[in-house]
C-alpha cells in the first residue's frame, strides 16, 4: 500500500492539528491498522517535517480521542476493538446492580434495501443508495435484554453478507476494523422512549407495545465519516443505560 506523505491545506488551525490530519489521512488509507504500531516518533516527525514536540501533540489528540493507545515502552499502537475492557467503551447497558457482563448476541435477520431520505441523510449517502439492514438479539445473564437494528452502507461495507455476521467472533466494531478496515472512533446519540414491535416483544418477551428505551446512534470512522446508523431498543426492567464520563484508563 502506497504512503501517504501530503500534508493538508491548512485551515487556520496550528501545525500539528496539520500533521494530525497527515496521520489520519494515512490510517483512512490504511496505512497503519488495527492492532499495529505505528512508526516512531522521529520517524514520523522527519516524514512531516516538523518537531519532535509538534508531533507529539498531534499524537497526544488521537490518543485523547482512543484513535490510537501508547504502551509504555512498546510504542503506540492504532487502537482496536477487541472482547475486553475497550468494549463497554460503546456498550453502555448495565444491571442494575452494577454488574457489567459481555452480550451474547444472536443474529436474527439480514437484509438489503434502499435507504430512506431520512436514513441517507443520517448516514451522509444519497437517498435510495443500498443498504445492508441486520437485527441482533443481546442476552445478558441469560435473557434478551437489547435488540440492535443496524444500518450500513453497501459502499461501505462491500460484500458484506450473512454468514460473515453470522460466524464473526469478536465484537461488531472489530468485525469493522478486520474486515473493512473501518475504525470506529466516536457516536453521537439520542435516547427516548418507544414501543415495543411484535419482533421486540418476543424477542424481549414482554407484551406488544410495551415502553422500552430507545437509543439512535450514528458512528462516526475517522474524519468524522457516519459508517453506521443503529436503533437500539432496551428493556429497562433490570437494566440501566449508564451514559457517564468514564475514568482516565477506562473505556
Amino acid at each position: 500500500m502506497s504512503t501517504v506523505t501530503v500534508m493538508p491545506t491548512s485551515l487556520g488551525g496550528t501545525r500539528y492539528k496539520e500533521v494530525k490530519e497527515a496521520m489520519l489521512a494515512a490510517l483512512t488509507a490504511q496505512e497503519w491498522k488495527g492492532g499495529e504500531v505505528i512508526p516512531s516518533e522521529k520517524r514520523l516527525a522527519e516524514r512531516f517535517g516538523v518537531s519532535i514536540g509538534t508531533l507529539r501533540k498531534a499524537i497526544d489528540e488521537l490518543c485523547a480521542e482512543k484513535i490510537l493507545i501508547r504502551h509504555q515502552g512498546l510504542g503506540t499502537f492504532v487502537a482496536q476493538h477487541r472482547r475486553d475492557r475497550h468494549f463497554f467503551r460503546f456498550f453502555r447497558v448495565v444491571r442494575r446492580d452494577g454488574e457489567r457482563t459481555y452480550p451474547a448476541v444472536t443474529l436474527v435477520n439480514f437484509k438489503k434495501t434502499k435507504a430512506s431520505a431520512l436514513i441517507a441523510a443520517k448516514l451522509g449517502i444519497e437517498s435510495g443508495a443500498r443498504l445492508f439492514v441486520f437485527t441482533n438479539a443481546l442476552a445478558l445473564h441469560g435473557k434478551v435484554v437489547v435488540i440492535d437494528t443496524v444500518m450500513l452502507p453497501e459502499a461501505t461495507f462491500p460484500d458484506l453478507t450473512e454468514t460473515m455476521l453470522r460466524d464473526r467472533t469478536d465484537t461488531l466494531y472489530n468485525f469493522y476494523q478486520d474486515a473493512f478496515g473501518i475504525n470506529v472512533t466516536g457516536t453521537d446519540e439520542r435516547l427516548r422512549i418507544a414501543r415495543a414491535s411484535e419482533l421486540e416483544s418476543e424477542l424481549l418477551k414482554i407484551d406488544v407495545a410495551s415502553p422500552v428505551l430507545e437509543v439512535e446512534r450514528i458512528a462516526y470512522s475517522l474524519n468524522q465519516k457516519p459508517v453506521e446508523y443503529r436503533l437500539t431498543r432496551i428493556n429497562t426492567e433490570e437494566y440501566e443505560y449508564i451514559a457517564s464520563k468514564m475514568k482516565d484508563g477506562e473505556s
